[in-house]
């Protein structure tokens, strides 16, 4: 099935890159309405930037890990 436009393998990598540029914005974001809301610029929003990102990196080694496990074949 290698023909197939979206295959399994395509999309998880699709979701993992999506998942990673999401958690970071969301990061962002938080801390940017943080920032704003006790006016500490621009603390809140590094700190809230730096833990979207370590959670993006968690999902990103979670799918290798699984995938390295073998538990994500078909059978």
């Amino acid at each position: 099935m290698a023909g197939k436009i979206f295959d399994k393998q395509s999309l998880q990598a699709w979701s993992v890159g999506l998942n990673f540029v999401l958690s970071t914005f969301v990061g962002l974001g938080i801390g940017y309405w943080l920032d704003g809301l006790f006016k500490t610029s621009p603390w809140l929003t590094i700190i809230f930037l730096i833990l979207g990102i370590v959670a993006g990196f968690k999902e990103l080694f979670s799918l290798a890990k699984k995938q390295g496990n073998g538990t994500d074949k078909e059978g």
